[in-house]
């Protein structure tokens, strides 16, 4: 399971300014803003479009325009999340201060994709850990606490607020598009939502 939210995208304007400084061709540019909407014009989304296909050395305007979101996601796709590190800035909710303030439940994690079975048993653990936290909220022993870290699993929902660029996001698309992992492909979607997503997705389908 993969949630985002409250997503900003910021700079445009800038980062297009600043696309056209190696030839000055400021003059050239039909970009405008719109009851407070920032609208690429055909020239610019043409030129920024020809830089990117070039190559990266000619697309470092992308790295100029900003996203900002908030990802509801498990820890085992933040794992790989956690490589695109380049330009990339997250403030996360603490499971180290928090994980003992709420009652342990399998909806605190991503586990959709297990079958009847199994869920049963993750159930059992989960009751085990929501043992586990109330002894320590009794006691406030810290050996109990270190059980209750050690064993939480991978698949445990954090929130982090995010903030990359659009190259970030498209090394990200081109890498995850078909990738195995559902929260990977839910990810690209919202990517594929973004304003000028073909910015970001171009040659990455």
């Amino acid at each position: 399971m993969i949630k985002v939210e409250k997503i900003s995208v910021m700079n445009f304007e800038n980062a297009l300014r600043g696309m056209r400084n190696p030839l000055e061709s400021w003059d050239q540019s039909d970009s405008y803003y719109d009851n407070g909407q920032y609208i690429i014009g055909p020239n610019d989304l043409s030129l920024a479009l020809k830089l990117i296909k070039a190559g990266s050395d000619h697309s470092k305007f992308v790295r100029q325009v900003f996203v900002s979101m908030d990802i509801t996601a498990p820890l085992y796709w933040y794992k790989e999340f956690d490589t695109y590190k380049i330009s990339t800035v997250a403030n996360s909710t603490s499971t180290m201060h928090t994980i003992h303030k709420t009652k342990i439940t399998p909806e605190l994690f991503s586990v959709e994709k297990i079958n009847n079975s199994s869920y049963i048993v993750f159930n059992n653990y989960c009751n085990h850990l929501e043992l586990l936290r109330r002894q320590y909220l009794e006691t406030k022993d810290k050996d109990i606490w270190n059980m209750l870290i050690q064993m939480l699993p991978s698949s445990f929902n954090q929130t982090r607020t995010v903030t990359m660029n659009y190259a970030v996001l498209s090394n990200i698309y081109k890498s995850r598009l078909h990738h195995k992992l559902s929260e990977w492909l839910d990810f690209c979607k919202v990517i594929e939502r973004l304003p000028y997503n073909e910015l970001i997705t171009v040659g990455g389908k």
